[in-house]
């Protein structure tokens, strides 16, 4: 289990950063490690997994809204709907305009975010640890509305 942690710096090596944006891409960056060491025991990545539980959440729907919704640059999208279609856990169809293209889940990929499940939850459990339920339950509430300002902003 030992060498399977993340090599990371010690908490007193961080230092301060000026703004919003600094801080929170230092957080997205350690948060991604933790994930993507978990997931990748399900042989994911956290953004493969992102795109598997919308479209779970979504159910078929086409890129423009999966792009909108995950707030993720429509390049990176299509770079990771190739991986994921490759793998055989998303499908793609025309919709009834034919310039519109589909997106769902496969059985197979419903299955691989099954299997992948508690890898997550074990990603979760080990941030939810040092936050406590109440620090956890305030964090998602900042990050949601943080994330509605941006969005206005």
């Amino acid at each position: 289990m030992e060498n399977e942690r993340i090599k990371r710096p010690a908490v007193d090596a961080l230092f301060a950063l000026p703004c919003a944006c600094q801080n929170l891409r230092r957080l997205t960056r350690i948060l991604t490690r933790i994930y993507d060491q978990e997931l990748r025991k399900a042989g994911l990545e956290v953004t493969q997994f992102g795109v598997l539980t919308a479209l779970s959440q979504t159910g078929e729907t086409n890129q423009k809204r999966l792009s909108a919704g995950l707030a993720m640059d429509s390049t990176t999208l299509t770079r990771t709907l190739a991986l994921i279609r490759k793998q055989g856990w998303v499908r793609v169809r025309r919709g009834e305009d034919r310039r519109e293209r589909l997106i769902g889940l496969t059985q197979a990929g419903k299955a691989q975010l099954a299997e992948a499940q508690a890898h997550w939850e074990r990603a979760e459990h080990r941030l939810r640890q040092g936050l406590g339920d109440a620090g956890w339950k305030m964090m998602k509430e900042s990050v949601s509305r943080m994330t509605e300002s941006a969005m206005a902003a």
